[in-house]
């Protein structure tokens, strides 16, 4: 006569949680310990950036595509996004300047998601303000929404020693993303570790160098926003393609005399419906 499976009771249950949870606390302080020793490496070798946002944007485009069971998506993004974000300040403290000009709840709740809470969170009004914290500081970060309210903020980032776009957040874009509104990251110029999928520029074209007829989107470029005042029209703009055929297109396009200047690249949009819509099929 067999003996019948005992069936799970809670306290059998609770004991594999507590197992799962001390085995997580445990890999975490071993993750801790290697960046001790990535700290330890990067100084042999004369140190060098903590950020890595092309490798950051990999990560979560793999988090997010291999995710399953019933834990929310928002959450584990979240807790990885913590993770890296601390990490990255243990190797070298950061502080994240945010332009709150369009509203402080929306950009804190972005910052929040994406670095966590110990990352100090430094409030400005205006874009132009964040970026003169960051080309003051040692390796801060600035924030400010893609779709700045105020004025061609973007110039402030033309100069070749200024601070750049490095990144576009959320890395992985989803319908109801708790942190979904899209935002530039900017740093002090990478040496190394850039991402560079999309090149973002600032277009300026002067009065009396044409008139300008160009789509939002024309030959893999796409405008992000523009001011006209009585200097001319700016215009940032990011593409895919190279500076040669941006400055083609837009000669084309009745610009005679562009001025253009890089301000930043980023790792190319993972919009995540898209992905499952190319599995479903």
């Amino acid at each position: 006569m067999t003996t019948p499976p005992r069936l799970e009771t809670l306290a059998d249950l609770r004991i594999e949680i507590d197992r799962i949870d001390a085995a997580l606390h445990l890999l975490l302080m071993e993750r801790g310990e290697i960046i001790h020793r990535l700290i330890e490496a990067k100084a042999r070798q004369g140190g060098g950036s903590a950020f890595r946002p092309g490798r950051e944007a990999d990560m979560m485009r793999g988090l997010v595509s291999r995710h399953q069971g019933l834990l929310p998506l928002d959450t584990v993004e979240g807790i990885w996004r913590i993770i890296i974000s601390t990490f990255t300040f243990v190797q070298s403290n950061y502080n994240v300047h945010a332009d709150i000009s369009g509203g402080d709840a929306a950009m804190r709740d972005c910052c929040r998601f994406h670095f966590g809470f110990t990352v100090p969170y430094v409030a400005h009004q205006g874009a132009a303000l964040a970026i003169e914290a960051v080309a003051r500081s040692c390796g801060d970060l600035g924030m400010v929404r893609a779709e700045a309210p105020a004025g061609p903020w973007w110039r402030g980032l033309a100069a070749p020693d200024a601070p750049k776009i490095i990144a576009r957040l959320p890395f992985v874009e989803r319908p109801d993303h708790p942190a979904g509104m899209p935002v530039f990251v900017i740093a002090q110029p990478l040496a190394e570790a850039a991402a560079r999928d999309v090149v973002l520029y600032d277009v300026t074209i002067a009065h009396g160098d044409g008139t300008l007829t160009l789509g939002p989107r024309a030959r893999g470029l796409e405008i992000l926003s523009h001011f006209k005042d009585g200097s001319g029209l700016s215009l940032m703009i990011a593409t895919e393609t190279g500076l040669d055929d941006l400055r083609e297109t837009l000669v084309r396009a009745g610009a005679a005399r562009p001025r253009i200047a890089e301000i930043g690249s980023h790792a190319a949009r993972f919009d995540l419906r898209e992905v499952q819509n190319l599995a479903a099929q």
